[in-house]
């Protein structure tokens, strides 16, 4: 286990700050998949269970006491010219002590992942807490030989319920002068969440696990349809105010507003696009297949109930043939 100390540390000094508010200038977008985030939230709770259950509140990974365990690992994915896609994650490995990496643990990690997505570099490194410490920069700069510039993630494990954004932040490391040295410190970039099939797919999957207050699947069902139907009809009141805007609009009630005309022309040009041959080809047959199976479901229930019927007036039927035999049928 190995990791390049810090100088201004190793020479008494006082270490860099860790983190700047100014935002990242480097033009990198940042584009964030939810794999990532319920790796990182799923390594949280993990290690927080096991500390509670050994009773140490706190993590081998050097958190204070009292203080939730902090955890850390390495994000992948690709970088196509100034766009940078975090696909996966996997955790890594540190000496509860000095707090280094351990480097045996992280190349086997890396060779593994490589042979199963041979695309996919290690870009940065993630970790949880409330803000960015000063020890994270060592961390930062012992993946340095791996990517010159890595990103680091961070996740605020604290629950906020009044916060409607993503308790995520990725960070980026810049060379600043300061106090006339210069230094490496961090910088907030932007990110937009990216997501494919099988993710949306799995993320709705355990969004609607059965609860464990005795729930049942149709009450789940139930919400889920309920608030696909408000977001319908909050789209259909917008889309009302628009119309009323426009109509007002026409008729003079209203000043023109040239610059929400080109906005609504341009969203009434992207309409037509879905008038293709190949939308109405998947939407019929998607149509289709939502047709057969609520008649499946429909055929099964009157099977159901007729099935239930025939027993009935089979049953009825038997009573008066047991007793019209009577003993000798019982003899």
């Amino acid at each position: 286990m190995s990791a390049p100390s810090d100088p201004a540390t190793a020479a008494g000094q006082a270490p860099a700050p860790a983190a700047a508010s100014a935002a990242s200038s480097s033009g990198l977008t940042f584009k964030l998949h939810p794999l990532v985030i319920v790796n990182v939230s799923d390594h949280h709770t993990r290690v927080k269970a096991q500390a509670a259950c050994s009773g140490d509140s706190s993590s081998s990974s050097g958190a204070a006491a009292g203080q939730p365990p902090r955890v850390f690992g390495c994000v992948i994915g690709v970088q196509r010219g100034r766009t940078v896609e975090i696909f996966n994650s996997f955790e890594l490995v540190l000496d509860p002590v000095s707090g280094t990496l351990d480097r045996t643990f992280l190349e086997k990690k890396q060779e593994l992942y490589k042979k199963v997505f041979p695309d996919f570099y290690v870009l940065g490194w993630y970790s949880t807490g409330s803000d960015v410490q000063d020890t994270d920069m060592q961390i930062h700069k012992a993946l340095m030989d791996i990517n010159e510039s890595p990103v680091y993630l961070l996740l605020n494990p604290a629950i906020n319920l009044s916060q409607k954004d993503l308790p995520v932040t990725i960070y980026e490391s810049e060379l600043h002068v300061i106090d006339g040295s210069p230094q490496l410190i961090f910088v907030r970039s932007n990110y937009t969440i990216e997501t494919v099939e099988a993710e949306r797919i799995s993320v709705d999957h355990v969004a609607h696990l059965k609860p464990s207050d005795g729930g049942s699947a149709a009450t789940q069902l139930a919400a889920h349809l309920t608030g696909i139907h408000s977001a319908i009809k909050m789209l259909n009141s917008r889309v009302r105010v628009i119309h009323q805007y426009l109509v007002a609009m026409q008729k003079g009630e209203i000043p023109v507003d040239n610059s929400l005309l080109r906005q609504v022309s341009s969203l009434v040009r992207r309409l037509p696009a879905m008038e293709s041959q190949k939308f109405q080809d998947d939407f019929l047959m998607e149509y289709n297949d939502t047709l057969l199976m609520t008649y499946l479901a429909m055929f099964t229930n009157c099977s159901s109930t007729m099935n239930e019927l025939v027993e009935k007036i089979n049953t009825s039927y038997e009573r008066p043939a047991t007793r019209r035999g009577g003993r000798g049928a019982f003899m």
